[in-house]
């Protein structure tokens, strides 16, 4: 009986935590706290959905001692139609109101007939339609649902805009801000994941609107709290919402793997309060406790081979500046509805991808020159050697008119505004940095113009080294 017990046991709190890993980005393991301890008084004693608990004294903890007694089986999910879940992520930072706009979307979807899932990231910048206002970036959908009173509220609009700019339903959604990740990472043990090249942010934002450098070296690294939210968050690599993306869906996989595990279970079934009070007001959700049980049991069921990840990437879309300054998406629906139906349909290949950025980026064929805004020497000729080794064409660097430009900017001069979206990511500037001004006469493609906030990216050794041009002061 007591192997009976402890096998039913594991299972439900397994069920539990895995419903964290559907229900919502990095929420790991919070429908454990809000099982045991969100009302759990009132809700057992009005309802028959949870027969398997029993409610004792209140704790130190100033919570109710809740025991798991096997009996009825746990709430199953018995529809046989395909969910889908819509889960945002705002940087709410302490103390701070709102409204929020969104900065990450992404929709995680199971069917419990084929027990088959998977995983769509939007990007933030994709230029869309929102129903009842104009168009704009679908990371403000949330924001406008907000400000406007919008029946719902921003989660409300969010979901509406999702579904009407991918076609497909949305059932639930899952709104979370990331004060909690750290601590919650931390409550589990931490994240194994496999960084695939190193990443070197000096210019990750910290909570006061500053820097918190990160670095993580390449190959398989254990992640702590804070490290594992960087990690997800930086986007200081060449592919940058798009990289993040994907790093976003690993640790999600990351973080599924470490609930798993058999020899945790009870250590966090102990650290339940813990949960609760860092999950306490971080997390909106419309799904019902009974239909958060149902899921994590039914997610215990998908096997990892038939889960499909998707990010809506260069593939997908297109870069652009609107009339106003903004750098944004436009999205290629064609392809796009191909990507989405690969994700929510069972049998639809994997699209094709039918241009690599190299492709892309070799079709520009930018001509590139980069200038000197401050009074560092050789800042041009480091970054000019260094875009050279990654393929570009590039003339000789240069002082820029003058040496105090605080912020790094790439103008764009002929329209190649892929390229340049392409060095913005890869140099690690700020958002907005590309702007456009028509000069046909300018006798090259693009300006890269160094200010006071750039931070120099190495260039890789050469083999076999032959002398250098003697450099220009200043450059």
């Amino acid at each position: 009986m007591r192997r009976h017990n402890t096998q039913a046991r594991g299972n439900f709190i397994r069920a539990l935590f895995t419903t964290g890993l559907l229900l919502c980005f990095l929420m790991i393991a919070g429908t454990a706290g809000l099982f045991i301890f969100d009302r759990v008084y009132s809700l057992t004693l009005a309802s028959d959905i949870l027969p398997n608990f029993t409610v004792g004294h209140m704790t130190e903890e100033g919570t109710p001692e809740v025991r798991y007694e096997p009996g009825k089986p746990l709430p199953r999910w018995e529809g046989t139609e395909r969910v889908n879940v819509l889960v945002m992520g705002i940087d709410q930072r302490e103390h701070e109101q709102g409204p929020w706009r969104t900065d990450t979307m992404l929709v995680l979807t199971i069917d419990p007939v084929t027990k088959s899932g998977g995983m769509l990231s939007i990007p933030r910048d994709l230029w869309v339609p929102i129903p009842g206002f104009r168009e704009g970036r679908i990371n403000t959908a949330h924001y406008l649902g907000d400000v406007y009173d919008y029946p719902g509220g921003g989660p409300a609009l969010a979901v509406k805009t999702v579904q009407y700019n991918l076609g497909v339903p949305i059932h639930y959604y899952v709104r979370l801000n990331f004060t909690a990740f750290e601590k919650l990472v931390d409550l589990i043990g931490g994240i194994d994941v496999y960084v695939e090249e190193e990443i070197n942010d000096p210019t990750y934002p910290d909570e006061a609107y500053g820097y918190d450098p990160f670095h993580v070296p390449a190959g398989w690294q254990h992640l702590n709290g804070e490290m594992a939210l960087k990690y997800a968050r930086t986007r200081h690599t060449p592919g940058g919402d798009f990289d993040r993306a994907r790093r976003q869906q690993q640790v999600i996989m990351a973080v599924f793997d470490q609930v798993k595990r058999l020899d945790l279970l009870p250590q966090l079934a102990a650290r339940a309060p813990e949960l609760w009070r860092t999950l306490e007001g971080a997390v909106v959700t419309d799904l019902t406790l009974d239909k958060m049980i149902a899921l994590g049991q039914l997610a215990l069921e998908v096997p990892p081979e038939n889960i499909r990840y998707g990010v809506i990437d260069e593939h997908y879309t297109q870069f652009w500046t609107t009339q106003d300054g903004q750098q944004v998406l436009i999205p290629l629906r064609d392809r796009m509805r191909e990507l989405r139906d690969y994700i929510f349909t069972t049998n639809a290949p994997l699209p094709q991808q039918t241009e690599e950025p190299a492709t892309r980026l070799a079709r520009e064929a930018a001509v590139i020159k980069v200038l000197n805004g401050t009074t560092r020497e050789g800042l041009a000729r480091q970054t000019t050697e260094y875009l050279q080794q990654q393929g570009f064409n590039l003339l000789e660097p240069d002082n820029a008119d003058h040496s105090d430009y605080a912020r790094s900017m790439i103008i764009v001069y002929t329209g190649k505004t892929y390229t340049a979206e392409y060095l913005a990511r890869l140099l690690g500037l700020m958002p907005g940095a590309v702007v456009h001004e028509a000069n046909a006469e300018a006798g090259y493609d693009i300006a890269i113009i160094l200010g006071a906030d750039y931070q120099p990216v190495q260039p890789l050794p050469q083999p076999s080294p032959t002398p250098s041009p003697a450099p220009v002061t200043g450059q």
